[in-house]
């Protein structure tokens, strides 16, 4: 066979015209002449590969290269032998590949591609990304969720992302973007697909969409040819009429087409439509429609790209022309592939006959195969490689997606309502929240969110609640200042009212009448138009959709956490029309995202993974809590292991670990600092100034300079305990009982009760204990024994409640407590050593520090009890110097005080806090690369927190390496509370290399 001289685009181009000019007379208005588009990429490509496989087709070949076969993942093996034999018998073009997991696809594709004479072109319906279609795989937010986003670069990411997924799977199409301008609240199969109602904001993000996808090398089709956003039919089901007029359909539902065509868009998928003004053959769906399909697309709108139809099985064409038959009108269309064909033997059996009977010519068939073999190429198909399936599901869920799936929904969330500024909300100590879940009777992922910010009562209204019910919880309701609820179980189509139950429309109205509400909707928006009464609400959030990140982002922005900047794409009611939106202002607290959302990469952050698990495998800690928070954001969160060796209980993010020494800088720190502020303490006075008994002893003029700085000569500690027991191990007679009475009301242990006098022999122990003969720094922690007294005496206030009042209730660091057992049920705190020497059992729910626990378990050195989140709060008001949301807790020049090197080089103290060591020692007690300027602590029972302020820097990491014994050094040994801190330090080390750009900023 002579092999073609000249290019691609000219027989295409000559191709066409001869067909067009043997068509018949048109029925749409002939152009003045074609409008000028961007060709395809594709199709500059090598017509040397193109020609070369041409002539190694046969006919029956060639006509089979225009057929796209549906392929399954999740079905038997019987069916899968099924699409083997057409791929083998027949020689198809390509396959669309649907539901399924994504090394199941992997694995076929190879088996597929193996049995093909020309390489398959590979094809997706992935809108919103494979997790449309494969399970644990990314899902990105629908397109009307993205149709709210102020700008596209985020949507051209997401496209990017897009297209490395399918080219990992070895893909080449993706049947995306759609951009149907949906303009009808009831359109039952578009609808949420859509960007929008304004034909613009949709083509823009379509244009934003196919650039990532093709940029990246993966073609995009545009979806649904000539416009499938005004109908109130679904074309699964039946055939959907259109009877606006060419006039109206030029100026909306084309204008996406032409703007994307102007952007070298690579293919269209055209829609079973009925559209008189286009083509008036009665039943006629525009897939088979050659006016529409050659007239308009190719001729008139001068589309050289790939033509798609919509899928073959659908009720829009079945229901009026059978198989085989449709595929062959399909062709005669113009169309290039015919998508979901069922009859394959039948349809190239009808094409080749056609040609016979000359009603399309074998050199029409021939131009559309070598442009489906262009296509082929340009996907690079020339030099096909089989999917490697080694790490492919870490490949498809890396950081970078998930990034990007989060920002989606945090830059579209829409804030539709925010009387008197309810959002965010600014004070958490004055409030008492109901977190209510509509529609569900199980915890939510927005109920989860919300008590990461401050204690909720969670409440439940599920579907068909009975009248008793909503009575029932209505009265509970009322002892709460806050209502904050979330409308689950949504339907994303008009069907049931978009799943707006009559339960839920009559319960907020209810609420709406006397309670400050706050309502977040979790569906379709247009169903916002379904609720009554919103205007009566404080505060309505639309999250466009039931995901996780979109219940975490709406949670976020209730509580400042993230700023709400989205518009709604789509007019709902009056009032709340498209491009509407109230901004709101993040940075208010932490934001919970990922590494990308700072520039740092999560695959580094992995490493941290690594390191906790070789603890917990060499029985260093039985499991742990890690956070790592960056300007703000909580970029790294984590619980591994168990509650201990016995792996019954697993470690959850809101379980409790004893802080032991962290105590320090959590209590006694916060409220000197505090106290330093408001002139009521003075670190440069004497212990003699605040605790008059102490007077006459050797501590007297000891200044508490040189005791925070641990060079006040004070002795480490005192083991009190032994204090209490005889000889024979027994307890001395009055001081301990089994049981509590007025006389032994301190709490030491379970069935442990201790004489209520017995802390001021404590303190004359203190008092009367010898200082040591050298000077320099020596760890003590008398003196933070000592401080809730002093505490307590300048402010007339317990000290546990004068921290609860000034710092953790504020702060919505609620978990930070002593004796939690009083608060939190057992199974949420984490134990810690078997006592078998003092108190002889296992320690849990009480202190394991032997002198906290004598005190009642409230001391300033230890006792205090919390998880990282929490504890992260607190150090992270450090960090922004003594500042948090809108609340100053310690002033600035205290903080810096406080945090600052006092007697540097001889001593690396700040006043209570840690600085690192210089110079550097190796497993010293920060990483090397932690700055100068960094602070923190360690505590005895494994637990570590370090803020570094040169790098917005907060680290916590808590653990019980002292249980079962307090013998188990191995966490020092392995030094993995500073590996996993250099870690961090290393991501933006590696960053600094790289400079990238955080999404969605401008």
């Amino acid at each position: 066979m002579k092999v073609c001289k000249i290019t691609l685009v000219f027989i295409l181009f000559a191709t066409f015209t001869a067909f067009a000019q043997k068509a018949k007379k048109s029925k749409i208005p002939a152009p003045v002449k074609p409008e000028i588009v961007v060709p395809p990429a594709f199709l500059q490509t090598n017509q040397r590969w193109v020609d070369s496989v041409f002539a190694t087709l046969s006919p029956d070949e060639r006509i089979a290269q225009m057929f796209m076969i549906a392929a399954y993942s999740n079905r038997s093996r019987a069916f899968e032998d099924s699409i083997a034999n057409v791929i083998s018998q027949y020689k198809v073009g390509g396959l669309i590949f649907f539901q399924g997991g994504p090394v199941r696809q992997a694995k076929l594709t190879n088996r597929y591609q193996s049995l093909a004479k020309v390489p398959l072109l590979i094809a997706m319906d992935a809108e919103y990304g494979i997790g449309m279609r494969l399970d644990s795989t990314t899902r990105f937010p629908y397109q009307m969720s993205s149709g709210g986003l102020e700008d596209e670069k985020l949507i051209y990411e997401m496209g990017k992302e897009v297209a490395t997924q399918f080219k990992r799977l070895g893909m080449h199409v993706n049947f995306a973007p759609v951009i149907d301008v949906n303009n009808n609240a009831d359109n039952p199969v578009i609808n949420f697909r859509s960007f929008g109602e304004n034909k613009k904001n949709v083509t823009r993000k379509g244009i934003a969409y196919m650039k990532g996808m093709q940029d990246h090398g993966i073609m995009a089709c545009a979806k649904h040819f000539p416009g499938h956003g005004d109908t109130d039919v679904d074309s699964h089901l039946a055939l959907p009429q259109i009877y606006y007029n060419r006039r109206r359909l030029d100026s909306l539902e084309l204008y996406p087409f032409r703007e994307l065509m102007k952007e070298g868009l690579g293919s269209v998928m055209v829609a079973h439509l009925n559209i008189p003004a286009l083509d008036t053959t009665s039943n006629l769906p525009s897939t088979l429609s050659k006016p529409i399909v050659t007239g308009l697309l190719k001729e008139e709108l001068n589309f050289k790209g790939l033509v798609f139809t919509d899928a073959m099985n659908m009720k829009g064409v079945t229901k009026f022309f059978p198989d085989g038959q449709a595929d062959l009108r399909a062709v005669l269309a113009g169309n290039d592939v015919i998508e979901f064909s069922e009859n394959i033997g039948l349809a190239i059996k009808l094409v080749k006959e056609a040609i016979v009977q000359k009603q399309i010519s074998q050199s029409d068939i021939d131009a559309r195969v070598r442009k489906i073999l262009a296509a082929k190429y340009w996907a690079g198909l020339n030099h096909y490689q089989p999917v490697n399936l080694k790490n492919l599901y870490q490949d498809l869920n890396n950081g970078n997606a998930e990034y990007i799936n989060r920002k989606l929904s945090e830059l579209s969330v829409t804030v539709v309502r925010n009387v008197n500024n309810t959002l965010p909300i600014r004070s958490l100590d004055t409030l008492k929240i109901a977190a209510l879940a509509i529609g569900v009777d199980t915890e939510t992922a927005f109920q989860r969110m919300l008590a990461r910010y401050a204690p909720v009562q969670k409440f439940y209204l599920p579907a068909n609640a009975s009248i008793d019910y909503l009575q029932n919880l209505k009265n509970k309701l009322q002892g709460y200042d806050l209502i904050i609820a979330g409308a689950h179980d949504l339907g994303v189509r008009p069907a049931n009212n978009y799943g707006v139950s009559p339960e839920t429309i009559v319960f907020i109205k209810e609420l709406a009448k006397g309670k400050k509400t706050i309502l977040s909707v979790f569906g379709n928006a247009y169903s916002l138009a379904k609720f009554q009464d919103l205007e009566k609400l404080n505060a309505v959030i639309m999250s466009y959709q039931e995901s996780v990140n979109a219940q975490e982002v709406a949670a976020e922005v209730i509580f400042g956490g993230a700023s709400a900047s989205g518009k709604l794409p789509v007019t709902v009611t009056r009032t709340y029309k498209a491009t509407y939106g109230l901004p709101t202002h993040g940075g208010l607290r932490f934001k919970y995202s990922s590494p990308e959302d700072v520039g740092l990469s999560s695959s580094i952050f992995s490493r941290i993974d690594s390191l906790v698990n070789v603890a917990i495998q060499a029985k260093a800690i039985p499991g742990a809590q890690v956070l790592v928070a960056k300007g703000g954001n909580v970029i790294y969160q984590k619980a591994f292991g168990y509650h201990t060796y016995d792996n019954k209980t697993p470690v959850t993010n809101t379980d409790l670990y004893d802080l032991a020494s962290l105590t320090k800088i959590s209590t006694s720190l916060a409220a000197l600092m505090k106290l330093q502020d408001e002139g009521k303490f003075d670190f440069n006075k004497k212990v003699g100034d605040y605790l008059p008994e102490f007077k006459g002893s050797n501590k007297e003029n000891l200044n508490f300079k040189d005791i925070l700085t641990h060079q006040a000569r004070l002795t480490p500690f005192i083991q009190f305990w032994k204090e209490t027991m005889k000889k024979n191990g027994k307890f001395k007679w009055g001081t301990f009982k089994a049981d509590s009475s007025a006389r032994f009301p301190d709490k030491v242990a379970q069935n442990l009760y201790m004489h209520r006098n017995y802390h001021k022999k404590m303190y004359k122990k203190i008092r009367n204990s010898p200082l040591n003969e050298k000077p320099g720094y020596v760890y003590s922690d008398l003196s933070f024994i000592l401080y809730p007294v002093i505490v307590e005496r300048l402010t007339g206030m317990k000290f546990e409640e004068y921290l609860k009042e000034n710092f953790y209730r504020p702060l919505g660091a609620t978990s930070l407590t002593f004796n939690p057992e009083k608060h939190f049920p057992k199974s949420q705190i984490v134990p810690t050593e078997y006592d078998s020497l003092f108190r002889k059992q296992l320690l849990h729910g009480t202190v394991h520090d032997e002198g906290a626990a004598m005190l009642g378990g409230v001391s300033g050195h230890a006792g205090l009890f919390g998880n990282a989140n929490d504890l992260a709060k607190l150090m992270q008001m450090y960090l922004q110097k003594g500042q948090s949301g809108n609340r100053r807790y310690i002033s600035e020049a205290t903080m810096n005080t406080y945090t600052s090197c006092q007697f540097c080089p001889t001593n690396r103290r700040a006043l209570g806090f840690d600085r690192i060591n210089s110079p550097y020692i190796e497993n010293g007690n920060a990483a090397r690369s932690a700055s100068p300027e960094s602070f923190g602590h360690s505590g005895f029972t494994g637990t570590f927190t370090w803020i570094d302020p040169k790098y917005e820097l907060v680290y916590v990491f808590l653990s019980n390496r002292v249980n079962p014994t307090r013998n188990n050094s191995k966490l020092y040994d392995l030094n993995t509370r500073t590996q996993i801190q250099q870690v961090i330090y290393d991501a933006i080390e590696a960053a600094e290399k790289n400079k990238p750009k955080a999404l969605g900023s401008k």
